[in-house]
């Protein structure tokens, strides 16, 4: 099984940026690094990895569904236990998705060459604008 390592602890370079670091094609890394010096996005650091390691397209393809099934489940989890939502009605929602994120993890994998800058980001937008109304709350949920 793999062992867990905290993000700010992470010896042997488990976190997909810093395993980049440790690898010989990891240029797009150290790209990234410059570019976003707080830090990629998840699926950006995901895609770059990948591409450092030299993965196939099948193998880029995965690294994005995952970053998809992360950004899907994680909130479809939230509404069940925040809003009492029916656990299989979620689910049924999440399994009608799997091939439109098939699809897009297809479309992530044909850009991983491509510059963070370029690759598409329709919903970036969307959560700015959620996060500064967030931010305007009385009560904040999650907040640390």
């Amino acid at each position: 099984m793999f062992r867990h390592n905290p993000p700010d602890r992470s010896p042997g370079g488990r976190r997909p940026e810093i395993a980049g670091h440790r690898s010989d094609k990891g240029r797009p890394i150290h790209i990234l690094a410059a570019t976003f010096p707080n830090g990629p996005h998840q699926p950006i650091a995901l895609g770059a990895a990948a591409r450092a390691f030299g993965l196939d397209p099948h193998a880029t393809a995965l690294a994005a569904l995952a970053a998809l099934h992360e950004s899907t489940a994680g909130p479809a989890t939230a509404a069940i236990r925040l809003l009492g939502l029916d656990p299989f009605a979620v689910h049924a929602v999440l399994a009608r998705l799997d091939p439109r994120m098939d699809e897009l993890a297809l479309q992530a994998a044909a850009l991983a060459h491509d510059p963070a800058a370029r690759l598409p980001a329709p919903s970036a937008p969307m959560l700015d604008i959620s996060a500064q109304h967030h931010s305007d709350w009385e009560v904040h949920l999650f907040a640390s």
